[in-house]
Parts: C-alpha cells; sequence; structure tokens
C-alpha cells in the first residue's frame, strides 16, 4: 500500500546558498522505520525531478526519529542568483510531503 509522506511525518525546509534542506520528522517510531527505509538519496532525487540538478544526501539523526535531506544545486543558483518562486525552497518540504512511499 502507498502513502503520501505527509501521512507519516512533518518537515520544515530551508537553504544555504543553492543548496535546500529539507528535515523530515517521523510521526511515530514505526513511521520513521519507513521513512528511513523509503526515503533514499535516489527517491528524493527521481521525485524532484530536474529540480534537483546535483547530489542528494540523506542523514538519519534516530534519536529525533528523523530525516535530514540535503540536495545541492537545488534552488537554481540560491536566493540572490535564481528566478524561482521560492527562492529559498521554504515549499521544497511541501512538496516532498506529497512523496509517495509503500507501508
Amino acid at each position: 500500500m502507498k502513502v503520501q509522506l505527509k501521512d507519516l511525518a512533518f518537515g520544515r525546509s530551508g537553504d544555504k546558498g543553492d543548496i535546500s534542506n529539507i528535515g523530515l520528522i517521523a510521526t511515530s517510531s514505526k513511521n520513521y522505520q519507513i521513512i528511513k527505509k523509503e526515503v533514499t538519496p535516489e527517491a528524493v532525487k527521481k521525485f524532484f525531478g530536474s529540480i534537483v540538478k546535483g547530489e542528494v544526501m540523506a542523514y538519519p539523526l534516530d534519536n529525533l526519529e528523523s530525516l535530514q535531506i540535503v540536495m545541492t544545486q537545488a534552488l537554481g543558483g540560491g536566493a540572490t542568483k535564481t528566478l524561482r518562486v521560492d527562492q529559498t525552497g521554504k515549499a521544497m518540504c511541501t512538496a516532498l510531503l506529497r512523496m509517495e512511499v509503500d507501508i
């Protein structure tokens, strides 16, 4: 069965230059195990497609039952250079929370 990440976690995103970071905070220990298994760098890169041109890394934070997703070349050059509507990537977590995962 597939569900959207929004059913398993909360999210928060931000930026540093052309790097977007997303924190995924699981709503339960069970959901954290699903997120760790399903939200891989490859899956995130595929989900965002051409929006993320660089590398994607995922760092598990077991003590917080969270993942830190870091995406390079993800903001069209960064806040002062990009022509994107969301220059600082604040909506990136909202987008990722729509990604479907298997449960």
